[in-house]
């Protein structure tokens, strides 16, 4: 499948399929799932209206946690395989998966001063969660330190697999170490513990979510495939011109 893709004729006339399609899905799933959290759901009977904050934040810490997968096997794929569209994939990814991180920590913050009364407390979800914000703002920094472009790519590569180690630790932190954060409740073994009511608000928002990263991928993939192509047939022009001014000479 990457080897097919990987030819950017291919990867573009895909992606020019998959953005609309995804922009129309995001924006009607954001409208449905919008007014089912805020209008259409009730208020819960202990949290009350505060609740409605779990639609936004649920949400941006599953695509924070989605998004930093997908970029630790794209980083797998590139440096085994050696796969340019990979390695443009995670280095796209990591941007847009630290974004969904801050909303994630900020609307937490904002969900955890009513409930819990305090902004901000260390416990192993919140903090693991804040080391992957830095694990994804040292992954585009990384990038950015290294000039040779096939080393930067290797060496951020080890870097987002690494990485995986903490993802493991956000998603099971509860269940390890005492937390304020409540155990799963919506992806269980004995089925969601969530009332329906707020359940399908939630999944409705999740998917949103889903394709808005999708999107975002995408449009940004496409663009730096784009810009790797205009820089590759820049160089060749370059290469072309200098044999010509050689066999003039």
């Amino acid at each position: 499948m990457l080897s097919y893709f990987s030819n950017p004729q291919r990867f573009d006339q895909l992606a020019r399929t998959l953005i609309p399609i995804f922009g129309v899905l995001t924006l009607g799933l954001l409208a449905v799932g919008i007014w089912l959290a805020f209008f259409g759901s009730p208020p819960d009977y202990q949290q009350g209206e505060t609740v409605r904050i779990m639609y936004v934040h649920v949400p941006a810490a599953y695509m924070a946690m989605a998004l930093y997968a997908a970029l630790a096997v794209a980083s797998f794929v590139y440096f085994v395989w050696r796969h340019a569209l990979a390695d443009t994939a995670a280095e796209v990814i990591a941007p847009i998966g630290a974004a969904f991180t801050v909303l994630a920590l900020f609307t937490g913050s904002l969900w955890g001063k009513p409930m819990w009364g305090t902004w901000w407390e260390w416990d192993a979800r919140m903090t693991s969660v804040l080391v992957l914000l830095l694990v994804y703002l040292g992954y585009m920094a990384l990038r950015a330190a290294i000039e040779d472009a096939q080393q930067a790519a290797r060496t951020a590569a080890i870097l987002g697999m690494a990485g995986i180690i903490n993802l493991v630790i956000v998603k099971f932190s509860v269940d390890w170490w005492s937390s304020l954060h409540q155990p799963a409740s919506v992806i269980r073994f004995d089925g969601p513990t969530i009332h329906p009511s707020q359940l399908w608000p939630l999944a409705i928002m999740a998917l949103a979510y889903t394709f808005l990263a999708g999107w975002l991928v995408l449009y940004r993939l496409r663009s730096q495939a784009l810009r790797r192509r205009a820089r590759t047939l820049q160089r060749q022009r370059e290469q072309a011109a200098r044999r010509n001014e050689d066999a003039v000479s």
